[in-house]
């Protein structure tokens, strides 16, 4: 039997380089390698809406506009739905049961350790009992289908060992051996860096979008932070923003070939950035036409979806079957029987 895969990816706002080489590409080779599962985190979102989107009345529609646009843009890069059930996280409710049942057996103390908590709070984010207890909800995420591997970058390794923890007091509080331990799978790009250097990340505002394209595109790769070596002097490619970026996008001959440009001198960031601008363009220029087509078909979308969930409900339904057997809650919830999207 094949290993079961979930990822999620948060609906926050355009996806990046950072997201497609750090997640999205990986995403889309495991999916041939087990029983994959993707959803689309509209539920986690809830907990930096108002940062995302200060002005009130508009909130509702940004959430619905950020996931239309992730399932536009997996589609579009890659994701076979007859490989991999891809769905909304808020189309599964048993994940939110489950994480209030994960919650009576975790302890504060477990919680108060996150670093997600104390970096997004130091960002500005309110301090909701929801950013608080994302960790948990993320566990639920990940135990609701019995998964076996996580794809995560680094910055995620924590939430791993978290779910492990959560799994291990829930079997033994209730002495069943319901959930798996999950592992993560590690990329080796797990980390792009953005237009400062940084991480690429919409919190710090240093992102090249993946489906960016023309003057906006061109606006944002020729503002990526260099150093100031004048154009004669030899330059060091291995501490070059642009380079690692373009690193991510051409092959080991292009790569040898830029590099001995960059240590021969006479040769300017500027052109760098030129070099780079056309390698992003050509890689997702036929990614581009895909999601232009996808987005006249929203009902297509919708449908993949609304499939997506209808399988992940059903492994959803065996497994909280199995957790309200052990703690001891009797029946079934109403709906159960129906053929539910």
């Amino acid at each position: 039997m094949s290993e079961r895969i979930l990822s999620g990816v948060q609906p926050s706002g355009k996806l990046h380089l950072g997201n497609y080489f750090g997640a999205i590409r990986q995403h889309i080779r495991l999916q041939d390698a087990g029983d994959c599962f993707y959803f689309i985190a509209d539920y986690h979102a809830l907990t930096t809406l108002g940062a995302v989107q200060p002005d009130i009345a508009l909130r509702a529609a940004t959430l619905r506009d950020n996931v239309r646009g992730v399932a536009l843009d997996y589609l579009a890069l890659g994701l076979d739905p007859a490989k991999a059930a891809f769905f909304r996280q808020s189309d599964i409710p048993e994940v939110a049961e489950l994480a209030w049942i994960l919650a009576t057996v975790t302890g504060m103390g477990l919680l108060e350790r996150a670093h997600s908590f104390k970096d997004k709070t130091a960002q500005g984010i309110p301090s909701s009992v929801g950013l608080f207890t994302y960790p948990i909800l993320m566990a639920a995420d990940i135990l609701i289908y019995r998964s076996n591997i996580v794809p995560v970058g680094e910055d995620q390794i924590q939430h791993l060992e978290m779910t492990r923890d959560m799994a291990g007091y829930f079997n033994n509080s209730f002495g069943r051996e319901v959930f798996p331990m999950p592992r993560e799978r590690l990329d080796a790009a797990a980390v792009v860096p953005g237009t400062d250097g940084r991480k690429m990340s919409k919190s710090y505002g240093n992102t090249i979008e993946i489906f960016a394209e023309g003057k906006p595109l061109q606006k944002t790769v020729m503002a990526v932070v260099t150093d100031s070596l004048p154009l004669e002097a030899p330059k060091d490619p291995t501490t070059c923003n642009v380079f690692a970026l373009y690193r991510l996008l051409s092959s080991p001959e292009e790569q040898a070939a830029m590099a001995d440009r960059y240590t021969g001198g006479n040769f300017g960031y500027g052109e760098a950035k030129k070099a780079l601008l056309a390698k992003i363009d050509a890689f997702f220029a036929p990614f581009r036409d895909k999601r232009r087509e996808l987005a006249l078909r929203p009902d297509t979308v919708e449908d993949v979806l609304r499939e997506g969930a209808k399988k992940a409900r059903e492994e959803a339904r065996i497994t909280m079957a199995m957790v309200r057997e052990a703690v001891g809650l009797l029946g079934s919830p109403v709906g159960w029987g129906k053929n539910r999207r």
